[in-house]
């Protein structure tokens, strides 16, 4: 009867029951009763942790329809290269070599690619175990707690708003390079708005509901589309490469390290936004039909690639043109055009658009499903988790991603951007690294005690060195000796978490030489966040505050009303076992 009052239900549907049906907000008395319970259910919400079975099985019933398992390895691997490659290289290479780095932007992006293949290893062996939508916010939740992963959450949301707001404006720049050799020409100048925000961007916010629309059509045809529109691209990279390499100086190359190392590693802090989008694959894992083969495939594959045809276009623009002169909004087509190679120019910047838009497509198919997840778990209202019966993709969770990225998309200028999406995505790529050490050496109820405080006491020794070896190098103080013993540091942590035994073995794939590799990746990724900017910390810090100030008001109180109903129905269900049980 319910599953046919449920088929019955309409998918536009408006009410607060679908919006907030938790106790908690039934009533302004229930609402301010749970309000007085935030301390004790923030300590309760601390210390859950979430399951495998409640990510894969309980909380799917929420979306109350499927999504079609349609996508394999091929699809993944092109998956990941239409939503990496166009998201930055031909974005943020020109103003990072230009500001920061010069010709060792090629560095900046072989670091940046070390530190992203490391990522994609950890993410590897949680979507093959764990294939769910949430991605890392799922592994999180299993593995470090409510709390973490809601941060988590709160980060991807600003993940998805930045990243598709920074690919509408790029998109702008190129198509305004294309008609007219300036970036702003589609843009309005708006007076009395603060530097930054006063350039208003209509183009962008068509450009990305455009592609959302299409993204929420359906899954295998987004892919297809996406496929065949990356296979052109690739064509297109070998060309510019080759063209670049012919038509280059060596001479353009130097100085090589205008701004030094300082520069080098600042500008890949920056670049990391290139490689961003890999771990969309893992939130397709609930749409992929065998992700213990194809999700390795797909990520691990496509990103080595990936990483070689970036460090090889990188250095093809630095060849074609003094670092100095190279334009920062549109470097690729500005460099050809002045090289007298203007049909050059048409197809660098087609290709461009052109991988910004499946950029987007795949950035929204991605994006949407973190939401999903993080829906079904009563974050944000679960409204935002159902998937539509016919087209089996979460419209609704689609539908926010594009709103709040338009909006930021017609303000926010892409320097703005770049910065706070490239914290967000290193603290999340940090914190999986986490979870996989967590998970691999910690297993609740058979870990001894004394195990547990060797595993903390390895784990913290390897972030605080990671962090005491970052602040020596951004306040330059210490010498090499200070850098020396933080490297020490780390390794007797790791080397202390090797001695220790794996509790969790993975059965079908995992990352190897545990706990080196997710240890390299937490440095690695601590190491970039320490080269951000002042600004991109001030930011990060203001957002997390108002992400906590939800929380506190919103998110506790529905995770805990849900997770209260979801234990209680486990009681009814374990003491009807024990009467079938006693009855036969």
């Amino acid at each position: 009867m319910d599953a046919q009052k449920q088929e019955q239900r309409s998918y536009w549907r408006w009410s607060k029951q679908d919006f907030f049906p938790e106790e908690s907000f039934a009533s302004f008395a229930s609402y301010k009763a749970a309000l007085s319970q935030t301390f004790p259910r923030l300590r309760d919400r601390i210390l859950d942790r979430s399951t495998r079975s409640k990510e894969l099985v309980e909380l799917k019933k929420e979306s109350e329809n499927d999504m079609k398992r349609c996508l394999n390895w091929w699809d993944l691997m092109w998956l990941c290269f239409g939503s990496v490659v166009g998201s930055g290289i031909f974005v943020i290479t020109g103003q990072e070599a230009h500001d920061h780095a010069g010709p060792a932007i090629v560095l900046s992006y072989a670091i940046s690619g070390l530190s992203a293949l490391l990522s994609a290893f950890c993410y590897t062996e949680f979507a093959v175990e764990i294939p769910v939508a949430g991605g890392s916010f799922s592994y999180l939740r299993i593995e470090l707690g409510d709390f973490i992963a809601f941060i988590a959450a709160g980060n991807i949301l600003l993940e998805a708003i930045v990243g598709a707001a920074g690919l509408g404006r790029s998109w702008t720049s190129y198509f305004a390079s294309m008609i007219k050799n300036d970036p702003d020409f589609l843009r309005f100048h708006v007076k009395g708005l603060a530097e930054g925000f006063n350039l208003l961007d209509p183009l962008a916010v068509v450009v990305i509901v455009v592609a959302n629309s299409i993204a929420m059509a359906g899954t295998k045809h987004t892919s297809c589309l996406n496929w065949i529109s990356s296979v052109i691209s690739a064509g297109v990279i070998v060309l510019i490469i080759a063209i670049g390499f012919s038509r280059g100086h060596v001479s353009n190359l130097v100085p090589f390290f205008p701004l030094g190392a300082s520069g080098v590693f600042t500008a890949a802090a920056v670049v990391y936004w290139s490689y961003t989008g890999f771990d969309m694959v893992a939130t397709m894992a609930e749409e992929t039909k065998k992700p213990s083969r194809d999700i390795p495939i797909g990520l691990a594959g496509s990103m080595t690639v990936i990483t070689v045809i970036y460090c090889l276009m990188a250095l093809a623009l630095t060849m074609m043109q003094k670092y100095t002169e190279i334009d920062p909004n549109a470097a690729y087509s500005v460099a050809f055009a002045r090289i007298g190679m203007k049909w050059a120019k048409y197809v660098v910047s087609i290709c461009a658009l052109k991988g910004m838009t499946t950029s987007l497509l795949v950035g929204a198919l991605g994006q949407a499903r973190y939401m999903t997840q993080i829906a079904r778990a009563h974050m944000i209202p679960p409204w935002f988790a159902l998937v539509h019966p016919k087209t089996g993709t979460p419209v609704n969770a689609t539908l926010l991603i594009t709103v709040l990225g338009s909006a930021v998309a017609l303000f926010s200028s892409l320097d703005v951007l770049s910065s706070v999406f490239s914290f967000s995505t290193l603290l999340i790529f940090m914190l999986v690294a986490i979870a996989l050490l967590v998970r691999r050496y910690y297993v609740k109820g058979e870990t001894p005690k004394s195990d547990l405080r060797k595993f903390l006491a390895s784990l913290f020794v390897i972030v605080a060195s990671c962090i005491g070896g970052t602040a020596l190098w951004r306040s330059n103080v210490g010498g090499w000796i200070g850098y020396v013993v933080a490297v020490v540091f780390w390794v007797l942590g790791t080397l202390g978490m090797e001695l220790l035994p794996q509790l969790r073995v993975p059965q079908l794939w995992g990352v190897p030489l545990v706990p080196h590799l997710p240890s390299l990746s937490i440095g690695t990724n601590i190491f970039l966040i320490g080269s951000l900017g002042t600004e991109a910390f001030w930011r990060f810090f203001i957002c997390t505050a108002v992400m906590i100030l939800y929380y506190l008001l919103v998110g506790l109180h529905a995770t805990y009303d849900v997770a209260r109903h979801m234990a209680q129905e486990s009681k009814v269900e374990d003491g009807k076992g024990k009467v079938d049980h006693g009855l036969s």
